[in-house]
């Protein structure tokens, strides 16, 4: 039973935030923004839930690349499916999306972003992520290769357009024709380049990333030139070899110096555990984003599901392409792959910290959102130990309501 009585407005537990967690810790909030969060040094006002003393109060979660749940797709779906899918991974703990579309013809792509923008205007979403159409034929994974498109000027500021100032990130790969163009098309609207599902080799990959670097460097906007990401780093991409290294190598050393944040399917289908290990040992917590790439199937039951224009079939918990069997995304979402995560063997506050600050640095967005601090949006999560969640908050409403048995 859901708390009626009184809507808590502070909590009283276990807190991670940014690197650190207290064990006493105390979480309050009024008019949507955070008033204190940290050790709870003092007496505790006698409103406080107190929680569990092995639960654990997170940040909202905030989610770079994720294509829908809770049945709505990001690309196909109508204005509702595209709420129903926000308000779901809301409730999930996914306070901050970026709802990521997959390849399409640019006039559908054009369409999808128009129905994503009016969402970023109402605030159900942070902003919009293209996965494509600029793609590599070699590595397309889940995406439709008749759909697969050169970089051109011409579609690239047709999406811009239709975007209305709302696409936040694309992914591309950097070796094909036009792509240097294409980055400074992407730059100069404000749009964060991304280096995925490329067949790059590691010198085409170095090349493009100094010039994404250069170009946010000398053309940021607002105060914010932007940190470049690569898209869930080891998938669609070239498997490391000895002889032939590929980009991984190089973009794990890049993020080790901070120039990029890669991205990690964490969700013990797209890497195996020691491959995540791996990565937070080479990279680094701070320069890493933890990411679902959740699909419409996300919280649903095995069945049948669209991700754009394709059908996608999720069996045991692993989504894949109806025709082929490829991967087709993820059928969790972004709190499932920190517990994957941490299952890894990657400390909670590492884990914690790369689906949430990280995330929202890359965005912009660190002095609003991805953090538990005085004067942030109040998002928060309240997890069990098996990180299930079992209480959402978001801009000081509770979305999922804490139940009465939970108060200590």
């Amino acid at each position: 039973m859901a708390h009626e009585r009184t809507t808590p407005t502070a909590l009283y537990g276990r807190l991670v935030s940014e690197s650190v967690t207290f064990d006493h810790g105390v979480l309050s909030w009024q008019d949507g923004r955070i008033t204190a969060a940290g050790p709870a040094d003092g007496a505790v006002e006698a409103s406080a839930v107190r929680l569990p003393e092995d639960f654990l109060i997170l940040p909202g979660l905030v989610d770079l690349h994720c294509h829908g749940g809770g049945g709505g797709d990001f690309t196909s779906g109508s204005p509702e499916e595209i709420r129903r899918a926000a308000r779901f991974l809301h409730g999930r703990g996914s306070t901050t999306v970026l709802a990521s579309t997959c390849a399409a013809p640019v006039h559908e792509l054009e369409a999808a972003f128009g129905r994503l923008a009016d969402e970023v205007d109402d605030g159900l979403l942070a902003g919009i992520h293209a996965e494509g159409p600029y793609l590599s034929p070699e590595r397309s994974g889940a995406h439709d290769p008749a759909h697969l498109l050169l970089p051109d000027h011409e579609d690239t500021i047709r999406l811009l357009a239709a975007a209305r100032g709302q696409l936040t990130s694309m992914t591309y790969a950097p070796e094909l024709p036009g792509s240097d163009a294409l980055v400074y098309d992407l730059v100069m609207h404000g749009v964060i380049p991304s280096i995925g599902h490329t067949d790059a080799s590691t010198e085409q990959t170095t090349a493009a990333l100094d010039l994404i670097c250069e170009e946010l460097a000398s053309t940021g906007f607002v105060g914010f030139s932007g940190r470049p990401t690569a898209t869930h780093l080891f998938n669609a991409m070239p498997p490391l070899h000895h002889r032939v290294p590929g980009p991984v190598p190089l973009l794990l050393q890049r993020a080790r110096l901070g120039e990029i944040a890669v991205e990690l399917v964490a969700d013990g289908v797209h890497l195996h555990p020691e491959t995540v290990r791996m990565a937070f040992t080479i990279a680094g917590a701070e320069n890493i984003c933890l990411v679902s790439d959740a699909t419409a199937a996300a919280g649903c039951a095995s069945g049948s599901y669209r991700l754009g224009g394709r059908e996608v079939t999720v069996v045991g918990g692993t989504a894949v392409l109806a025709d082929t069997g490829a991967l087709a995304g993820g059928a969790g979402t972004l709190v499932d792959v920190v517990r994957s995560t941490v299952r890894a063997g990657v400390a909670v506050e590492d884990a914690v910290r790369a689906a949430s600050s990280v995330p929202a640095a890359v965005l912009g967005l660190a002095d609003e959102v991805g953090g538990l601090r005085a004067g942030l949006r109040a998002d928060a999560v309240v997890v069990s130990p098996d990180f299930e969640v079992r209480g959402v908050l978001r801009q000081g409403t509770w979305i999922l309501p804490l139940d009465e048995d939970l108060a200590g």
